[in-house]
């Protein structure tokens, strides 16, 4: 708020008592400039809130809105980020995309892409061991397998069991080709991350029996 704001707001003798060199004129200026970090703020609070323009440190507490703070955990709270807050803002602006799909193996997959840059995760469940999901992870996401374990954990079926696995540079126990995707960004956030579609199964055609 302006001085020249404040001041209307004051009684009439104090107005015509403010003026250059008084005191309450003094005073007036003080209580502006404690005004202006506060507006400020104000001015662009919607900010705060937008997954690509909140402050780097705020992200982390925009993760829990979206039910992705999980992928925060670290053993020591002196610990490194678990992933580039570049990271952390794409799962932020694409939680509720997640939160539709969680539980599915687009839903798991999508995340796992989109915390660690890689594409080329394959899902498996094993003929011999229903509800069990194996999760085969390139090579290229090595080191983040304790991040990958976290995600698994939260985004499987409660009722299903999971593991993960490291591939090789060339799997012969891989049932299928990993499906080509639009590499992610891996720098800093400019807001282009995207998850790709699930494939949708065409309509059912017309039934063999028609209804008598």
């Amino acid at each position: 708020m302006r001085r020249a704001a404040i001041e209307r707001l004051l009684p009439a003798a104090y107005q015509r008592a403010s003026v250059p060199g008084s005191v309450l004129f003094a005073l007036l200026e003080v209580m502006e400039a404690l005004h202006a970090p506060d507006e400020a703020v104000l001015a662009d609070v919607d900010a705060l809130f937008a997954p690509y323009r909140a402050p780097d440190g705020f992200v982390g507490y925009l993760t829990r809105w979206v039910a992705m703070d999980h992928v925060l955990a670290s053993p020591r709270p002196d610990a490194p980020p678990a992933l580039p807050v570049g990271r952390l803002r794409d799962l932020v602006a694409h939680g509720a995309h997640l939160a539709r799909w969680r539980g599915t193996p687009y839903g798991m997959r999508s995340a796992l892409e989109l915390a660690t840059g890689v594409t080329g995760f394959v899902l498996d469940e094993p003929v011999d061991r229903p509800f069990h999901l194996v999760v085969r992870v390139p090579p290229a996401a090595a080191g983040s397998l304790a991040l990958i374990s976290r995600i698994v954990a939260a985004e499987k079926p409660a009722a299903v069991t999971a593991e993960v696995v490291l591939l090789g540079d060339a799997d012969p126990a891989d049932p299928e080709p990993p499906v080509d995707r639009p590499p992610l960004p891996t720098g800093p956030a400019v807001g282009r991350a995207a998850v790709r579609p699930p494939r949708t199964l065409p309509p059912p055609g017309p039934s063999a029996e028609e209804p008598s």
